[in-house]
């Protein structure tokens, strides 16, 4: 059964199973070996080539959920996007970034690019006209991230791949706040799809990964550079992924439709100054995304009124987790400014609207009443 005829659950459940040929187990069997025969055999495999039998049909699940040919999967998100970049920008090329990033890529570009003479430029906006005034002649990739990480801004995803293709412009799109349950951007146009696969891939707090999808062709030049850099992920957490992975449609929708509840909650809180989420009709961009959109997610930010110091509300929480990270399907907050984007200096989180009291909010599947229980019991002992 081809997988694009099949429903989401049941991709997430059994494509990219490993055959067990000799026992028939219902699951998938570790392979954790790092040596394998190279003489009579169809594929010579070798850890460090991404191509184990766990990591192979691993592979085959994530492009399979992205509508894309192949993927590779990696040992963290930055070690993906890096990856990535680094096989299609080499010395003297130019590459279009969003302006409203994960602080982490934001900080590889901006230490890494200059050492390898790679030059960048990010854009005052992100509408597709912010795109297209960056683009120089040596442009060879425009990469962005919808929705952003932490002020869930939407880019458009189809007019960006138009214009990237009119100028025969590679495109790559971070996919992990919405998760291939909540949006393809393959449908779209866009060449290359990554993911923090530690996120909603993983689900349970308990992985560290990262993920690409595309073309054959795109693909190969990824592995050709990922070879040499050994950013490959081990047998064993592979198969916990894939085994994290076969719940990720109940998951992410329960956690999507938790989120679109508290989203619509917190904003009528008067303690609450601003809700951050593309569900909202009063988000500038709820029409773009319910276009491009299956699902709005289960991320969303907000800012408490200026009397109320961010800090001291996470240190009251009882049930929501003051945590790193996200996406587990535990409910966590933290604050942007001193996690996801400290690399940033207090100028560049500025310039792209994150301020110090600013909580990005995971949420997670526990029940929306005690979620809401947790954050006003929080408020009332400030």
């Amino acid at each position: 059964m081809k997988s694009k005829h099949i429903g989401l659950n049941t991709v997430c459940t059994h494509v990219g199973e490993v055959p067990d040929q000799q026992f028939k187990g219902a699951i998938s069997p570790i392979y954790l070996s790092s040596s394998y025969e190279f003489m009579d055999v169809d594929v010579k495999r070798y850890p460090r080539y991404f191509n184990t039998p766990n990591q192979e049909y691993l592979a085959k699940k994530i492009a399979a959920l992205e509508h894309t040919e192949t993927a590779m999967i990696f040992g963290s998100g930055m070690a993906a996007i890096s990856h990535m970049f680094l096989a299609f920008l080499k010395s003297g090329d130019h590459i279009v970034v969003q302006n409203t990033l994960y602080g982490g890529t934001t900080n590889f570009i901006r230490e890494e690019f200059p050492k390898l003479n790679i030059e960048f430029t990010f854009t005052n906006g992100y509408k597709v006209e912010d795109f297209e005034a960056a683009i120089q002649p040596n442009t060879k990739l425009i990469h962005i991230e919808t929705p952003s990480n932490p002020l869930l801004t939407i880019t458009d995803i189809k007019a960006i791949a138009t214009l990237a293709q009119q100028k025969s412009i590679v495109t790559s799109i971070d996919n992990t706040f919405a998760s291939p349950v909540n949006q393809n951007p393959a449908d779209f146009g866009i060449d290359l799809i990554m993911h923090s696969a530690t996120k909603y891939f993983g689900g349970h707090s308990d992985i560290c990964a990262g993920a690409v999808a595309g073309s054959k062709n795109h693909m190969d030049k990824i592995w050709n550079v990922s070879k040499n850099y050994g950013g490959s992920l081990s047998d064993f957490t592979v198969w916990m992924l894939e085994r994290s992975m076969k719940t990720m449609g109940l998951r992410v929708k329960a956690q999507t439709k938790n989120a679109m509840k508290l989203a619509k909650w917190l904003n009528k809180q008067s303690f609450v100054k601003q809700v951050y989420y593309p569900g909202l009709k009063t988000h500038p961009e709820h029409q773009l995304a319910t276009e491009q959109m299956k699902g709005f997610g289960a991320m969303l930010s907000f800012e408490l009124t200026d009397s109320i110091d961010s800090n001291q509300f996470m240190k009251q929480l009882q049930l929501i987790k003051a945590s790193m990270s996200l996406a587990g399907i535990e409910s966590t907050m933290l604050s942007p400014a001193q996690t996801s984007h400290s690399l940033l200096t207090a100028e560049q989180r500025e310039a792209v609207g994150i301020t110090d009291g600013l909580i990005r909010f995971s949420v997670g599947i526990e029940d929306v009443k005690d979620l809401k229980t947790d954050i006003l019991q929080a408020i009332q002992n400030l």
